[in-house]
Order: C-alpha cells, then structure tokens, then sequence
C-alpha cells in the first residue's frame, strides 16, 4: 500500500511539473501547433533579430509600435481588432481612409502611438506583448528593459520580397497563436499567385517590358522613389518591369529630380499611397512647379494609384497577393485578360481569413482617396 501511495504522488508531482514548465513552439515555419503549444501557460518564439522570447501562451492585449501594416495584419488575422491596445498613428489613418476601419469599426477606437514612445505611457496600456520594428533595436532593448514582452518585427530582412515577408510575418504570429494559426494557408495562397504572375511575365522580352517608375511620396518639395533597394524594386521585378531607377543603390525611398524622370522617361507610374498625389494630379500638373506633360506615361495615360485595402499595399501586407495580382493585369492587360481580380480578391480574403468581401468593397480597395495618405509614414 506505500508503495502504491508514493508511485501516485511521484505521479502527481511529475503532471505538476510539466503543467507548469515554459513550452518552445516549434521554429520550422511548417510546423503545426502542438498540443503544448496551445496548452502552455508561457511559449517562446524566436524574433526576427533572432532573439529568444517568451510571451504569455494567453495573449490577449497587443501593442505595435513602429510597424505601420502589422495591425492591419493582425486585425485580418484574428478576424478582430479586439486585441490591439496601441497602435502607430500611421496604421490609424489608414485605417480611418480604407477598408479596415469599415470591416472592424472597433479599431478605429484603438489608442495610437509615436515610434519614440517611452515606457510609461506604453505601461498604461498593459500589453502582454509589443511588436516593435526590428530596425529600431535600441528602442526594443529599451522596452524589454523596462520589462514588456518585446517581439522584434523586421520590413526588409527578406530583401523587401512583400510576399516572403507576409509569410515570415504570420508564421511568427501563427507561433504566438496557434488555435488561430494560418502560415501554411498563407504561404499556400500568396505564392500560388505569385507563381500565377511569374508563369505570364516572365516570358516578356527585355524589349518589351514596362519601364516604371515608382512614385513613393510626391510634394511641392520634393519628388521620392524607390531605387534597388526598396519595395519597389520588389513590385517591379514581381510583374516582370523595368524599374527605371534600379540604378540608385540608396536604401529605402530616395529623392530624384524632373531632370532625371526626364532622362529615364519611364512608360509606366505606380503611386503609392504614401502620398495624397493622384494620377490625375500627374496628368494636369496640379502639384508643384513640375511638368510631366513630355514624360510617356503621362502622355499614354499609364498611371496607377497603388489599392489601399486592410493597409497602403506598397509594402508587406494582408493584401500583398492581391495587389500583385492587380498590378501584373495594370501593367499587362492583355497577359491577364482572363484574371477577374474582384473574384480573386473575394475567393483570396474568404478562403484564408474568413472576411466576405463585397463588390463594392473590392471597388473601394481599387479606387483609394488621396486622405489615404494622412500621417503616412516612411514605412
């Protein structure tokens, strides 16, 4: 009989032990959630500066600072923004001008923060976790310091490749949140219609390949690109364009002069929603003391303000697919005469993230305002 009675408490103590213990979720990005995975009162993920952290299994209050389409991303991910406690001005205004604020009217309540917020008046919002851009490592080591649970976010550590990001994005996020996990239907989705594109565009003779020029943010100060190494390096290469300013080696979006649109005197303009500019503010010379009547595609019409879905799809985002999509048939109408984007956009947002989209919904993503672009950052 005391051998019975102690085999059951060595027993009880060994159930009590691993209950309590810190579970690691799986690193692979293929990896399913485990059963301790999701019964866990604490996990571990590896951050994309590489850095171990442990987060509540249980999150349930969300903080971003500085990652301006990770709240759109996380909203869509949840199917809910009830989470997010803080979030970057910028992801506001976004949401406020385009289709998030609509879908989840409840974000719109979401209180907002600057990049350099301090530890204080990030404690008032009690998060379980801050995600925080990994460009900002000072500002991640500082609020780790102080004690949150920092999970460092990276734009450019794939190259500014939007769809590899995306992916990398909610294969982290699915380790934080396994019940809710959707990396292999992401992953599935996004590079099957990259590889729809590729399969068209990739044929095209360098002769005749678009040559497009990028126009990140347009001002009566200053005309702003993207030269090799921002995304819209990435969006050129990924519709099979020439981006005419590949030649400016500078990281993200670089300053550029009339002079030098004129020498490139592309053929092809996407506007991005990082500025209120509006094609039609290209085509009448409405801003500035700039003349783009001599530039080719203005004189053919071929300007194209970049769609504003759950977030300005210039960069990494929920509607990353969809906006390649979009971009290939803009550019080459007739390689994509078959392409219904609405119903690709609708089958897209149902079959991985369970939102319904209506026709006029997908018309609002397609045609966004230049208020769009209020408090839009560089990022």
């Amino acid at each position: 009989m005391k051998k019975t009675i102690a085999f059951f408490l060595a027993l009880c103590l060994l159930f009590a032990f691993t209950g309590c213990a810190k579970k690691t979720v799986p690193g692979s990005v293929d990896a399913e959630p485990t059963t301790d995975a999701l019964t866990a009162d604490e996990i571990t993920v590896v951050d994309h500066l590489g850095r171990e952290v442990t987060v509540p299994a249980d999150i349930q209050r969300i903080a971003v600072v500085g990652i301006l389409p990770l709240p759109s991303v996380l909203t869509v991910f949840f199917n809910s923004a009830e989470k997010l406690v803080s979030i970057p001005k910028a992801s506001m205004s976004a949401a406020r001008n385009g289709l998030l604020g609509k879908l989840y009217p409840e974000i719109l309540d979401v209180d907002t923060n600057d990049e350099d917020i301090n530890a204080e008046e990030l404690a008032t919002k009690t998060p379980d976790v801050v995600f925080c851009n990994e460009a900002n490592a000072e500002l991640g080591e500082r609020l780790t310091n102080a004690g949150f649970s920092v999970v460092m976010i990276s734009v450019n550590k794939w190259g500014y490749n939007c769809i590899e990001t995306l992916n990398h994005w909610i294969d982290l996020i699915s380790q934080m949140f396994p019940a809710d996990a959707k990396a292999d239907i992401v992953r599935a989705r996004s590079e099957q219609m990259y590889e729809l594109v590729q399969s068209r565009v990739s044929g095209i003779a360098d002769a005749d390949k678009a040559r497009m020029f990028v126009l990140f943010r347009y001002d009566e100060n200053g005309i702003f690109s993207s030269g090799k190494n921002f995304f819209g390096q990435w969006w050129c290469d990924a519709v099979g364009a020439v981006n005419v300013a590949e030649e400016i080696e500078k990281d993200n979006a670089v300053p550029v002069n009339m002079e030098q649109v004129y020498a490139w005197n592309p053929d092809t303009m996407i506007i991005t929603n990082f500025t209120p500019a509006q094609p039609e503010d290209i085509l009448n010379n409405t801003i500035g003391n700039y003349d783009w009547s001599t530039v080719t595609a203005a004189q053919n019409g071929r300007i194209f303000k970049m769609p504003l879905g759950m977030y300005r799809s210039y960069t990494p985002g929920a509607d990353t697919p969809v906006t390649l999509l979009w971009l290939a048939k803009s550019v080459y109408p007739d390689l994509f005469a078959d392409i219904d984007v609405t119903a690709e956009a609708k089958s897209y947002y149902q079959d991985v993230f369970g939102v319904e989209l209506s026709d006029e919904d997908i018309a609002s993503i397609f045609t966004p305002t230049a208020a769009a672009a209020a408090a839009a950052g560089a990022r």
